[in-house]
């Protein structure tokens, strides 16, 4: 088929700022992209051919829309999966697949997916209602501390709590969820893997994250991991196995536990590019957001290589702030060396949204690390 100046269609499930750095890729090479969102004001919308508004969540809608396109994929996990479903079975090319989508969704599926396959993870119990989890702790089932989860629904940090002591239960949502042991670990990793519909199979360079304290969210992606080369060995083979469980078509984007013992476990996956690979845009030979288009169009793999190392720092709204965004001293984060700012495009802050990444490279780690924290202390998102 061809994908180039043509009359093909690439469907965007998600029109947020992984699809608006997607299309990036798209218009380098004139591909037509259709995208659905709920958000008017989606960033996607400037940069597709066709943008529609829409519940991702809605079958009709999201069935309706994919019958349109000649390959549909997503920049979010919440999405319709019945729908996809009966779009494969229409012969709609869905990458990824709906069978594993389904899995990734729900975290105690997931959580089983790994036990059923020998996969390395956390220890965990699975509850209908967060209520349970009380009787569990009363009758010596479950003991503190551990790490509460939704089954469904969580990002960015939401829907994950650490629970030290009774007083962390409080105004836990009451709907399905997962507790699991909470993991003394050294690192937190993840490694991205491709996968085309031929079956040819790539990792980029095993990764570093470090979170933000209070928002449980990434803070800084430092490219390539401060680790051994022994351990980034264990995290790139743990997932490739994951990667062939799932017999993935398109990225997945693994993140792992380095314990205190140096074993390596999974903490969750993502079926699609991923935060912890935005340093790929300048530090990478091949971005994440090609490879995934790539990988969906069954075109060669690019190089994982990284070209130097990079540095990505979240640009996340600021506390106390909400409404129109305004970004403080950006001028001042551009007189650094080797630095690019990526703004969203979305137009209201609030604390610890995200709004944008910077990303810093230098061929010395340590200065590359030494700017971005310059960086995040330099540029301040919040609101007029």
């Amino acid at each position: 088929m061809n994908y180039f100046s043509s009359n093909f269609k690439l469907g965007i499930l998600g029109g947020g700022q992984l699809g608006k750095m997607l299309l990036y890729t798209t218009r380098k090479f004139d591909i037509q992209t259709v995208v659905l969102d709920p958000n008017k004001d989606a960033p996607s919308r400037l940069a597709c051919n066709v943008f529609v508004q829409g519940d991702l969540m809605d079958f009709n809608t999201v069935f309706n829309f994919g019958k349109k396109v000649d390959v549909l994929t997503i920049e979010i996990e919440n999405v319709n999966v019945e729908a996809l479903e009966a779009l494969e079975k229409e012969g709609v090319k869905v990458y990824p697949q709906s069978k594993m989508l389904k899995t990734i969704q729900n975290k105690a599926l997931q959580k089983l997916f790994y036990i059923n396959n020998h996969l390395p993870t956390a220890a965990f119990s699975r509850f209908a209602f967060a209520s349970e989890i009380k009787k569990a702790i009363a009758l010596g089932n479950l003991t503190f501390p551990f790490v509460w989860k939704s089954a469904q629904f969580g990002y960015d940090g939401n829907g994950v709590k650490i629970v030290r002591t009774e007083n962390d239960l409080k105004d836990l949502p009451e709907g399905e969820c997962i507790t699991e042991e909470l993991v003394p670990f050294k690192k937190e990793l993840a490694v991205i893997v491709a996968r085309s519909v031929s079956g040819e199979i790539k990792t980029y360079p095993v990764v570093e994250m470090e979170f933000h304290p209070e928002a449980n969210q990434v803070e800084y992606v430092i490219c390539p991991a401060r680790i051994s080369a022994e351990i980034a060995k264990k995290a790139e083979l743990i997932a490739l196995k994951t990667a062939n469980a799932f017999n993935h078509i398109g990225l997945l984007a693994v993140e792992l536990f380095q314990t205190q013992n140096d074993d390596i476990i999974i903490n969750e996956v993502a079926p699609r590019p991923h935060n912890s690979g935005h340093q790929t845009i300048e530090a990478s030979y091949t971005s994440q957001f090609e490879q995934h288009l790539r990988a969906i169009l069954n075109l060669p793999l690019g190089d994982t290589n990284n070209k130097t190392n990079g540095v990505m720092v979240n640009l996340v709204g600021a506390e106390g702030f909400n409404g129109n965004v305004v970004y403080n001293n950006i001028e001042e984060i551009l007189k650094m060396s080797g630095v690019t700012p990526h703004i969203y495009g979305k137009k209201q802050t609030r604390p610890y949204r995200k709004m944008g990444h910077v990303t810093i490279v230098n061929n010395d780690l340590a200065e590359a690390r030494k700017i971005a924290e310059a960086v995040k202390n330099t540029i301040k998102v919040v609101s007029t």
